[in-house]
């Protein structure tokens, strides 16, 4: 079916049901970023690709939101859907909850004084005239649920949990995966599940608690050292898990669980029951039951047993998980090595390889249609870059997919190149390459733009080193224990704002060893977060500007917290923590206007690239090797 035929099946479900609005956020069960195929029904239902998104279907209008990130991106897969963008970024976009409130409460109100008018039994004229909005409780947490709730009922409006969306996507739906789990060996992770175990169980017991419910894929695979191949670039099993005080049981589909896997568990004293048995044993407990309601959907919630005392809580795993312990950061640095090996031949073969038939040519002749087809496209460069990773030590896959986006391309935040819609990619403007890898030793992600040839207008240099700025000055900056990420936000930004240039995007996401990406509960960005920054957080720097149809300009570095001493001149007790830089990978010196530098900012690029040098020359074939001597010479 088209978009508009999947609308209009929809449609006749909702008139069926009762239902006059009907809501399909893109997550799944398990409140992930990243999901299996299985699960995208916001996409199903709009056409919309990216990776956050809310679809409002009424009656008779269809809405998108999402935020800044993929407004442009929104604007071309939403083209011919009669699903109509909301901008949710703009300060006069109402939210979800309040566009229900104006016009399903307007409605409401607009039908019961219509008919107050004519009858005299005012109860169930209200009856009559109740709209109702619908949705999965399975794709919404129990805080977004109860949120929601409380909002539309405060406006007459009732919520009704019903999944109309499966009885219509029946044919060539993706099965939930069924690839097996394996463990994760304790020389990359670095504790035991054993030792995990007890420091969660420690944390239930501060509140008395008999159980607590683990639903996040991620939490998952780190409490119990396990990892798999069910999810797109995050190497997580698709289950649950219940933790007791005496029992810990893992709820997963039976193909799953290979001999060498359940040996494993039952090593580890891991339970096994099916994944479609998690509401019946949850309805079994007794006792203080512990949820995370940012992570635990309401389904899972609603089969708590009343008799029970249940308790809101952040999941204690999130915090443990965050703090990377000496082998998880040794392993990190690295994958850090292995994937600056890969970037630096990948840039070699760009810059020295991809383009040397067309450099040959006249701008005509590249820009002809017979040249053309023998260039390279977008596609191309992601292919090319996965290869050289593929020949990393324990590289297993992608840490998400690569963002490669060609001039003005490059200016759509969370681009994603096509076979079917990359563009051309010749030896001149900008490019922004924003890639990362899963290896068993960590993650990582990284972000270099670069100038592919010709000159480089003035707007450009001042934009990319704007950005280098703040990228410098997040990185150098030391600041006392008990500091927040959105503290330090604004030192990424300033040089941009006082040019009156400003991004939509957080400045800095935490990071997983081996699991997801983008990883809570530190993050660096305006938004208040109240999670403080802590040694052996990982996160990234990654400002940028992006100028509509000409270039996209973000340079990303991983970084971590570590502690250091006080200064002679400290007048305070404070403790003091500062970055260490992860990364290593050189910038494109050419694109910086060195009149916008203070000295100790191109000391720091300096430092920075003999550092690059020493560390990853030795690993490369003598060619590549002087090419990166060259690229990290001085300023």
């Amino acid at each position: 079916m088209t978009i508009p035929q999947r609308l209009s099946a929809l449609r006749a479900e909702m008139r069926t049901h009762g239902i006059n609005a009907y809501i399909v956020p893109g997550t799944d069960p398990h409140a992930s970023e990243y999901m299996a195929a299985h699960w995208t029904e916001m996409s199903w239902i709009t056409g919309f690709l990216g990776e956050t998104g809310t679809a409002l279907i009424t009656l008779d209008e269809a809405f998108l939101w999402t935020d800044s990130r993929y407004y442009l991106q929104a604007g071309i897969e939403l083209a011919g859907t009669t699903v109509q963008l909301m901008r949710e970024s703009d300060l006069d976009c109402p939210s979800i909850p309040q566009w229900l409130c104006e016009k399903l409460g307007a409605n409401r109100r607009q039908a019961l004084g219509f008919r107050l008018q004519n009858h005299s039994d005012e109860g169930n004229a209200a009856a009559d005239n109740t709209p109702t909005v619908g949705l999965n409780a399975e794709m919404y947490s129990v805080n977004a649920y109860h949120d929601l709730c409380a909002t539309l009922q405060a406006s007459g409006i009732k919520v009704c949990t019903c999944d109309l969306i499966s009885p219509l996507w029946t044919e060539e739906r993706p099965a939930i995966p069924q690839g097996p789990l394996y463990p994760f060996d304790v020389q990359y992770a670095g504790e035991t599940v054993a030792s995990k175990l007890s420091r969660v169980r420690a944390e239930m017991a501060k509140k008395n608690a008999n159980a607590m419910l683990v639903s996040a894929l991620d939490e998952v695979a780190w409490l119990l050292n396990i990892r798999g191949t069910d999810v797109e670039y995050n190497p997580v099993v698709i289950s649950y898990v219940v933790l007791e005080q005496d029992r810990c049981t893992l709820f997963i589909d039976p193909p799953k669980v290979n001999d060498q896997a359940a040996q494993y568990l039952a090593q580890e004293g891991i339970d096994v029951k099916e994944y479609t048995a998690i509401c019946d044993y949850i309805s079994t407990l007794s006792g203080t039951i512990l949820y995370d309601g940012a992570r635990v959907n309401e389904a899972l919630y609603e089969a708590i047993p009343a008799t029970c005392n249940a308790i809101a809580c952040p999941s204690p795993i999130v915090a443990l998980k965050a703090r990377k312990n000496e082998v998880e950061l040794a392993g990190v640095r690295k994958a850090m090595l292995q994937d600056a090996i890969a970037l630096t031949r990948f840039f070699y073969w760009l810059e020295k390889e991809a383009f040397a038939e067309q450099r040959t040519k006249s701008k005509e002749q590249r820009q002809s249609t017979s040249v053309a087809e023998k260039c390279l496209t977008e596609c191309d460069l992601m292919d090319k870059l996965h290869s050289f990773r593929a020949m990393g030590e324990h590289f297993t896959d992608e840490s998400f997919g690569t963002i490669a986006g060609y001039k003005g391309n490059g200016a759509i935040v969370h681009y994603g190149a096509t076979p079917a819609t990359c563009a051309t990619v010749l030896p001149e403007g900008m490019l922004l390459l924003d890639s990362g890898g899963q290896y068993y030793d960590g993650t990582t992600d990284i972000t270099r733009t670069v100038w592919l040839g010709g000159d480089i207008p003035a707007q450009a240099k001042k934009d990319y080193t704007y950005v280098m700025k703040g990228h410098i000055a997040l990185q150098t900056i030391r600041f006392p224990k008990g500091t927040r990420g959105d503290q330090l936000d604004a030192l990424a930004r300033q040089f941009m704002w006082q040019a009156g240039i400003n991004y939509g995007h957080g400045t800095g996401h935490g990071v997983g060893h081996f699991l997801g990406c983008h990883e809570g509960p530190q993050n660096i960005r305006l938004n208040h977060n109240p999670a403080l920054l802590e040694v052996g957080h990982i996160l990234s720097d990654e400002p940028g500007i992006y100028r509509t149809d000409q270039w996209g300009i973000r340079t990303e570095n991983l970084i971590t917290v570590v502690p250091v001493p006080q200064t002679d001149e400290a007048t305070t007790n404070d403790q003091w923590l500062a970055f260490d830089t992860l990364t290593l990978c050189f910038y494109d010196t050419n694109l910086l206007d060195l009149s916008l530098l203070t000295q100790a900012e191109i000391d720091w690029i300096n430092a920075y690239h003999q550092q690059v040098y020493n560390t990853v020359a030795p690993h490369l074939e003598p060619n590549i090797a002087e090419y990166l001597r060259k690229k990290c010479q001085p300023i």
